[in-house]
């Protein structure tokens, strides 16, 4: 509804904008993940944890300023109700999906016109709303169809995520923050375009029955009017995530809804785990409906594309690395190793505290450089076949790269480059100094043992990759929320001590040797 159907997405900016600044605080462009697409609620609790004020009373400020603006009127999106027009003309049931309350989305239905909409679904009809799946889901069984027959129309990273996780194809059409295109999604300027064939389009192009078809993975915002398949060879995006979930996130409350909210905003593919804790890689892929990988109780791999191999030890002990094969579509695989080294001795405590010169530090790095070249060894195979199908090693390393210090060897990072690996996070950020991309710690300021000796940041997790299929589009460190630092932890919104890092691929189609 909001920046889709009606043009509400920015007076609901200006809104929570005048409530924060009532409150002492500015809103920048930091915040539009908690203000953006977002029910009333959360962003409620966002500013009453920063500023202090009752939670209550920030959510009563919200709900009033944004239905004073409504009240005064909303305009329709560019193209909205001549789409709207022309699907009830073809007969096509629609459903509004929103995170805004049933209050706010009866004004505006009713500022429209009613009988629009079969059914309507707000914030206040599921348990979970964006970007939960329980929006969509509701509505496509109060329409009586299935999801994967559906196409959503939305605004927000948030709404896509929702949309994306039950199962529809999306139509994106940006209001206030970008959105990228990806594989089942379609991303355009805005509404006045769009006809029913072209929606139905996007569930055709999704729907292929034949599985040589390469159509499965095609990106519909690249495809021409008629239903003519782009050329397979134009790259896809992929995107990978290495995370360490630190004690499977047990050290904050709710944790597990937590990392479910965070990698479906996030909007990846695949995510390598480390600090497992025995059952995450399972717990999350069942409620993502996506496919998994554990190995062990410390390493797993999740999936949103089909897992069609295991690779290493079933067990490699609680450090060490465990790789899959994961299909993208025909011809099309993938291999993602995910890894975690030992943290002792750690290099960073002994250059900081200790004064350890480089000849020290690079010799003490040999418990990890062991691990990280039976690692290699492991994936020796993968990487000799690494220009047909690309190859990924993510993980948490606990070792910083010689790309980023000149203080040691740093041997680790310089062991998985001379294998042929590529560092995505500092091709995408070539400059240390204005982009260190530090992933420890987000709640380590100050070092555990209380001496009140400042922790050092350092990036220790990474995203490795080569192939000549794999190209690096982005590349980022991700930390929801304002952390509270160790050991007031409990209540943060980021469930882990590590930052995860996100690197974005552009997927060229390989052509294979056999």
């Amino acid at each position: 509804m909001d920046g889709t159907l009606v043009d509400t997405e920015r007076l609901w900016w200006e809104a929570v904008e005048h409530v924060a600044a009532g409150l002492g605080r500015s809103l920048t462009e930091a915040d539009e993940e908690d203000v953006l697409g977002r029910p009333v609620e959360h962003t409620a609790e966002m500013l009453s944890r920063a500023t202090g004020a009752p939670f209550a009373e920030v959510a009563a400020d919200l709900h009033r300023e944004f239905a004073d603006r409504v009240r005064s009127g909303v305009v329709a999106r560019p193209g909205a109700l001549r789409l709207l027009d022309a699907l009830a003309e073809d007969g096509v049931p629609t459903a509004l999906v929103t995170a805004s309350p049933r209050v706010i989305a009866d004004l505006v239905v009713e500022g429209l016109g009613a009988g629009r909409f079969a059914v309507t679904v707000t914030a206040d009809d599921t348990p979970r709303t964006k970007p939960a799946p329980d929006p969509y889901l509701a509505a496509c069984r109060a329409l009586g169809v299935e999801p994967a027959s559906c196409v959503a129309v939305e605004d927000t990273r948030t709404g896509v995520s929702s949309a994306e996780a039950a199962g529809c194809a999306v139509l994106a059409v940006p209001s206030l923050a970008p959105i990228a295109a990806a594989p089942g999604r379609t991303v355009r300027e805005s509404l006045e375009d769009v006809t029913p064939a072209g929606l139905r389009d996007m569930i055709t192009t999704r729907e292929v029955p034949e599985p040589s078809d390469p159509s499965d993975l095609t990106d519909p915002s690249d495809l021409p009017e008629s239903s003519d398949l782009r050329d397979s060879s134009d790259p896809r995006e992929l995107r990978v995530m290495s995370w360490n979930l630190w004690f499977g996130g047990t050290k904050v409350r709710h944790y597990r809804e937590k990392q479910l909210k965070i990698i479906l905003e996030s909007g990846v593919d695949v995510v390598g785990l480390q600090e497992t804790y025995g059952t995450a890689a399972r717990e999350l892929a069942e409620a993502l409906g996506w496919e998994y990988h554990q190995a062990g109780e410390n390493l797993g791999v999740i999936s949103r594309f089909p897992i069609t191999g295991r690779l290493g030890a079933a067990d490699p002990g609680f450090y060490g690395g465990t790789g899959v094969r994961v299909t993208l579509g025909p011809d099309q695989d993938v291999v993602l190793w995910s890894a975690h080294l030992d943290y002792t001795p750690y290099g960073p405590y002994e250059a900081s505290f200790d004064g350890l010169a480089g000849p020290e530090l690079a010799a003490h790095e040999s418990v990890r450089l062991g691990q990280v070249r039976e690692i290699l060894a492991a994936m020796a195979p993968d990487l000799a076949a690494r220009d047909t199908t690309p190859v990924l090693l993510v993980g948490d390393f606990n070792a910083p790269s010689h790309l980023d210090r000149d203080d040691s060897e740093w041997p680790v990072t310089r062991a998985a480059e001379e294998a042929g690996l590529r560092d995505s996070y500092r091709e995408a950020h070539p400059d240390p100094v204005r982009r260190p991309g530090h992933t420890w710690s987000p709640v380590h300021t100050d070092h555990e043992d209380g001496s009140g000796r400042p922790e050092p940041q350092d990036r220790i997790d990474y995203v490795l990759y080569a192939g000549s299929g794999l190209r690096v589009l982005d590349s980022r460190t991700l930390v929801t929320g304002t952390p509270r630092t160790w050991p007031d932890v409990e209540d943060n919104d980021w469930p882990s001590d590590h930052a995860a890092v996100i690197t974005t691929f552009s997927l060229g189609r390989v052509v294979r040797s056999d």
